[in-house]
């Protein structure tokens, strides 16, 4: 393998890394949001688009958790270069 394979073999394993993460954390956001009274802030918390509003809260919460694992994840890889 020469550096250019070994750099696209890193990249894909990065890429395949990032999505993995992204689909746990929504998946536990979502499960996190089932907790949560929206029949106290919508009229109608049974709706189509109630249903939809929480599938995109847990896409977005979902999305900056895992934003936060991965870039926590890389500080943690570049404090190596220090010791």
């Amino acid at each position: 393998m020469d550096v250019a394979d070994k750099m696209a073999y890193s990249m894909g394993m990065t890429g395949l890394l990032s999505i993995l993460v992204a689909l746990v954390c929504i998946a536990v956001s979502w499960w996190a949001l089932q907790q949560f009274r929206f029949d106290l802030f919508l009229k109608q918390p049974k709706s189509p688009a109630a249903k939809m509003l929480q599938v995109l809260l847990s896409i977005a919460l979902g999305y900056q958790v895992a934003r936060f694992v991965l870039e926590y994840f890389n500080w943690s890889q570049l404090l190596k270069g220090m010791f």
